[in-house]
């Protein structure tokens, strides 16, 4: 499954296709949890729109839907309501087997716990999903040696994950999340466990990827020197977005700021 295919039969709400640099649109997005007898109102009508480039820091106390946000725009989890477009492509529309498909094909996630396999060594998690892709041994192995010589862990490829350190842990799951080569990358708490000076070098590797290639970032942070690190902080509370306002790399912003004129956004 491509993304032309995704594309050929994408249909967004208002009938015409999305800007190109569009990469995220979110409108009227709900999403209830049913705990026994109890209904637990996640999100309640989030809208939100995220340009091609951007490094995005979604924040607000527990509690406040920003976990459940990035899953349900990430298709890890479904809305109850709203539309969702990664691409100018509709998640709301696909069924499960395409949404895994498409995460596969054009996403990377970062997530706060590793979730790398103990008896596997660094390239060999980081190969992992290309080989569940279809990829060929060898050239996911390649990738994948390239992905950890871009996280600047290469020399630590055939170690496994007890003989690596928090932040080369986290290295390794950010090679991870690049190997596909990702139209974007979520990132969930990609800093909360680790020591602020660890922390500190994987947001200087984060930045840095995104500056450089022009990657798409959503971080989910409840550390506000993370946020600052971004171009823009959303802040949520009680299932909505409560406001937005520039990180410490307005620039970004401003480079994109044709793309969201077009779009039709209101600017910052």
């Amino acid at each position: 499954m491509d993304l032309s295919s995704f594309q050929a039969a994408e249909k967004t709400a208002s009938g015409t296709s999305l800007d190109d640099n569009l990469i995220v649109q979110a409108m009227g997005v709900h999403k209830v949890y049913h705990i026994g007898q109890v209904s637990v109102p996640a999100l309640r009508g989030v809208d939100l729109n995220v340009w091609r480039g951007e490094m995005v820091a979604i924040m607000g106390p527990s509690g406040s839907g920003k976990t459940t946000l990035l899953n349900c725009l990430s298709g890890l989890d479904t809305a109850d309501r709203g539309q969702i477009a990664i691409e100018g492509v509709s998640l709301s529309e696909m069924s499960d087997r395409q949404r895994t498909a498409y995460r596969a094909l054009r996403m990377g996630f970062v997530f706060q716990f590793y979730n790398l396999l103990p008896v596997l060594s660094a390239v060999e998690n980081v190969e992992l999903p290309l080989l569940v892709s279809g990829v060929r041994l060898g050239e996911a192995r390649k990738r994948a040696l390239e992905a950890l010589e871009q996280v600047g862990l290469a020399q630590r490829a055939h170690h496994r994950p007890a003989e690596l350190s928090g932040g080369e842990r986290q290295r390794t799951t950010i090679a991870r999340a690049l190997v596909n080569r990702p139209a974007l990358v979520w990132a969930d708490e990609p800093t909360g466990d680790l020591d602020s000076e660890t922390a500190n070098e994987i947001m200087d590797m984060l930045v840095e990827l995104n500056r450089e290639q022009r990657l798409t970032f959503i971080l989910v942070t409840h550390d506000r020197g993370v946020g600052a690190r971004c171009g823009r902080i959303v802040r949520m509370r009680d299932g909505l977005v409560e406001g937005e306002q520039p990180g410490s790399a307005p620039e970004s912003l401003r480079a994109r700021e044709p793309a969201r004129q077009r779009a039709g956004a209101p600017e910052s």
